[in-house]
């Protein structure tokens, strides 16, 4: 019998968030017979992705990052990597990145480096434009999650674009339901002849959803008949708010909170929002277009990538509030268009964004190094 190849997949927690998101699909998705794989988060508390897996047998192990540039960390690292005999360190985001390289030096392990996404504005440093080329000599593979963050990671981190591959983020496809829609609908109040826009997302200042409410007071004054429900939690809440309440909205805009399961309110939607200053590969945007959601996105990160402007969607500039508020009250006002992008999105997602897609690659990424 083949031995098993062990890979310690290496983060900052389990938290809710696409990089751990795409950890939890991996697990889901890989080979259990041909894979042993582990996570070792570099800090606590684990969050609640965790649970499930834990629940599931998944092994999980916390550490305690300590502020600054804990040395300590690669001593633990590194003794986990021995003690487990891992083969394969697979790391997500560039800090978990630079302490499992530095723990997994001079020994066996090989080293995948996965890059999630970028903030915004972008930047680099001098220091990491100097080491990172240093690092990658000892880095056996290196992924991005769109065609825009591996530009960023040679801009930015002075990475070779030789050495870096793309592999779009792939998730498992919402379930076609429509049962509970019409007592999800009532709930809300949602009328019959209103569209509904919605998103699914942290309210966080780099998901803009200040833009995305000013532009649907704008479609709104245009006597677009709508419903926008923003479904999540965040910092911006109280923020998000009182821009409602000051623009005397409050009986068109619905925040429902955080949603543990949120796919009966992507399926209740008509059409799907990203209004993101920065994003990689928005989770929640492949979900919708699993159910064969329209979607508007700003031409942020990856967005365009999975968005092709007039075919599944419609894509504006970024921060644009004129444009991506005539985006709405167009897609809005055209059920014609929202029917064939739909459909679109859905032939879209089957063919570039399945976990089974995900999943296959990085086999065979792990294979390759074995």
């Amino acid at each position: 019998m083949t031995k098993k190849i062990k890979v310690l997949h290496i983060t900052f927690d389990m938290r809710i968030g696409g990089t751990e998101q795409v950890i939890v699909n991996l697990f889901k998705g890989s080979n259990s017979e041909q894979f042993d794989m582990s996570i070792l988060c570099i800090e606590s508390p684990l969050g609640p992705f965790a649970d499930d897996l834990l629940a599931s047998g998944v092994t999980i192990t916390a550490l305690s990052r300590q502020p600054g540039f804990d040395t300590s960390l690669i001593s633990q690292i590194r003794q986990h990597i021995k003690q487990h005999k891992i083969d394969i360190v697979h790391c997500h985001q560039y800090t978990p990145y630079i302490y499992g390289v530095f723990a997994a030096l001079m020994g066996p392990a090989k080293v995948i480096f996965t890059e999630h996404g970028r903030f915004y504005p972008d930047s680099g440093s001098w220091k990491r434009k100097l080491v990172n080329p240093l690092l990658n000599r000892f880095t056996h593979a290196v992924t991005a999650i769109s065609k825009a963050t591996k530009q960023a990671l040679v801009e930015f981190e002075n990475i070779p674009a030789s050495s870096i591959e793309v592999l779009y983020n792939g998730i498992q496809g919402l379930a076609q339901s429509s049962d509970c829609l019409p007592a999800l609908r009532t709930k809300l109040g949602v009328q019959n002849d209103e569209v509904c826009f919605g998103t699914v997302a942290r309210l966080d200042p780099i998901k803009n959803q200040t833009l995305m409410i000013k532009s649907f007071d704008k479609a709104l004054k245009n006597n677009l008949k709508a419903k926008l429900i923003i479904v999540g939690d965040g910092e911006e809440m109280p923020k998000l708010t009182a821009l409602v309440s000051t623009l005397q909205i409050e009986h068109a805009v619905i925040f429902t909170g955080y949603e543990a399961k949120p796919a009966p309110y992507i399926a209740l939607f008509d059409i799907y929002l990203l209004s993101s200053l920065s994003e990689g590969t928005s989770m929640t945007l492949l979900e919708a277009m699993s159910l064969s959601k329209p979607c508007i996105v700003t031409d942020a990160g990856g967005n365009p990538e999975i968005i092709q402007d007039q075919v599944n969607g419609l894509v504006t500039p970024n921060d644009d509030m004129q444009a991506f508020s005539e985006a709405m009250l167009a897609l809005g006002t055209d059920p014609e268009a929202q029917d064939r992008m739909g459909k679109a999105s859905k032939v879209r997602f089957d063919k570039l964004f399945s976990n089974s897609s995900m999943c296959s690659r990085f086999e065979e990424i792990y294979q390759s190094l074995r």
